[in-house]
């Protein structure tokens, strides 16, 4: 009787804790969506709606964010200096910012929903500048070539090329698996502390500070809904594997492609990724910011925008 009394207010707890649990999540996600609406407009390709913003005239940029992250991240300084020679489209990633989650959360399948989102819009043709994750999603892009629509240059900032030795940090295993996710994807929506938001974000950017009012432009609490959580780990922890397959296809790439990567990034080591993969690259050129780190196109924003316009005279 002892045991079932105990196995008994184990489960009430388990019920109670999932309970709290999903309210709390809830909560916060409310929250979260009334202080940061859609910035933009939706489009709808093949049943997914995708959330954008475009803005300037000019050849066409499309911007791709990082993981964990939205097109926020790229209209908090970057989008408004280039406007005045690019019609801008940036646009949230499937399953971040305000846009729908893909059944496939592969680099090629977030690329080819792009790509038909912003063909819907009129852009054909474009520089695509990725930061980060996002760069991934830009050689995808590129590599999937064919015809109208294909990236005339490629931009990437502090980006994954090439498969890197070790593991992911211990939240990506956690939620290497479904049952992984289940637990923690809730649990971190529902508990996870601004504090933690704010010191991961200071991680990211470092050695470089964390611009005033970025956090507060970016709306980290958006990331972590569970939508957003759920897609950014399936997203991340399938990226080794696909870079694995990319890799031997990089040679064939002939388009202009400029490397922007800081020599303090340990985010996305210059070592591993944009070191290498340059020399696998038939038409590229690198640029190594000097102490900087994985988020140079805040700190670091010119040496960005003289690639693009360099990207844009290749």
């Amino acid at each position: 009787m002892r045991w079932t009394r105990l196995a008994a207010s184990f489960l009430i707890g388990v019920v109670a804790l999932a309970g709290v649990t999903q309210w709390r999540a809830s909560a916060r996600e409310a929250a979260a969506e009334a202080a940061f609406p859609p910035s933009g407009q939706f489009v709808t390709v093949d049943g997914l709606r995708l959330h954008y913003e475009m803005s300037g005239s000019g050849p066409d940029l499309v911007m791709i964010h990082g993981a964990s992250g939205s097109l926020r991240d790229l209209t908090f300084s970057l989008r408004d200096q280039l406007t005045d020679r690019y019609r801008v489209t940036v646009i949230d990633r499937p399953g971040l910012g305000h846009s729908d989650p893909q059944p496939e959360v592969s680099l090629l399948a977030q690329a080819q929903a792009i790509k038909a989102a912003v063909a819907e819009l009129g852009v054909t043709d474009p520089i695509v500048l990725g930061q980060s994750y996002g760069g991934a999603v830009a050689l995808a892009w590129a590599l999937d070539a064919n015809g109208t629509g294909s990236p005339r240059a490629l931009v990437l900032v502090g980006s994954p090329s090439l498969p890197w030795p070790g593991t992911l940090d211990p939240w990506y295993r956690v939620t290497s698996t479904a049952l992984g996710r289940a637990f923690a994807v809730p649990l971190a929506s529902a508990f996870v502390p601004q504090s933690y938001v704010t010191a991961a974000t200071r991680a990211v950017f470092a050695p470089d500070p964390v611009p005033p009012g970025y956090e507060a432009h970016l709306g980290t609490a958006l990331t972590l809904r569970r939508q957003t959580l759920a897609a950014n780990t399936a997203q991340v922890n399938a990226l080794r594997a696909e870079l694995v397959t990319m890799e031997p296809r990089y040679p064939g790439l002939t388009l202009p492609v400029e490397l922007v990567h800081g020599s303090a990034d340990t985010v996305v080591p210059l070592a591993i990724h944009s070191g290498p993969v340059a020399q696998l690259l038939p038409n590229v050129t690198l640029t190594v910011i000097d102490g900087a780190g994985h988020m140079p196109h805040h700190g670091h924003s010119k040496t960005v925008i003289d690639a693009i316009d360099r990207a844009a005279l290749r």
